[in-house]
């Protein structure tokens, strides 16, 4: 099942700094921000992969991964469930390259994550609450 983005939700990702959480075989969390973090479509965020250390090492094992960004100010804010994936070569990881050129160095990978559920990050009666479409 994949749940889709609204234009509120694309704005907050293209304005605020997104975070990335993923876990190991063992369970061991880890969470690293993603300055490149993007929507793709409205069923997909894709990301530069530029440091290939332990959130590329757990997607690479499990493919899960979450994605939280929000906008203190306004006290707004969404979790993104879903699977990953990391491309190293085929249009995604072109896409990737194209985005850091003249910014950053070439990505190690893109990550490109499937949507499957939305929660706020929103304070009171709505805290944590799945999104309904």
């Amino acid at each position: 099942m994949m749940a889709k983005l609204n234009q509120a939700m694309k704005d907050m990702i293209e304005g605020e700094l997104a975070y990335i959480a993923t876990v190991d075989a063992d369970g061991n969390p880890d969470i690293g921000p993603k300055i490149s973090m993007r929507v793709l479509d409205d069923e997909h965020l894709i990301y530069n992969e530029m440091t290939g250390g332990k959130t590329q090492a757990n997607i690479n094992e499990n493919g899960k991964a979450i994605v939280a960004v929000a906008n203190q100010k306004a006290f707004k804010g969404f979790r993104f469930g879903g699977t990953a994936k990391l491309y190293t070569d085929g249009p995604y990881y072109e896409q990737a390259e194209e985005w850091a050129k003249g910014k950053f160095p070439a990505p190690k990978g893109a990550g490109v994550i499937t949507i499957e559920q939305i929660w706020t990050l929103d304070p009171g009666p709505n805290a944590g609450k799945l999104v309904e479409e």
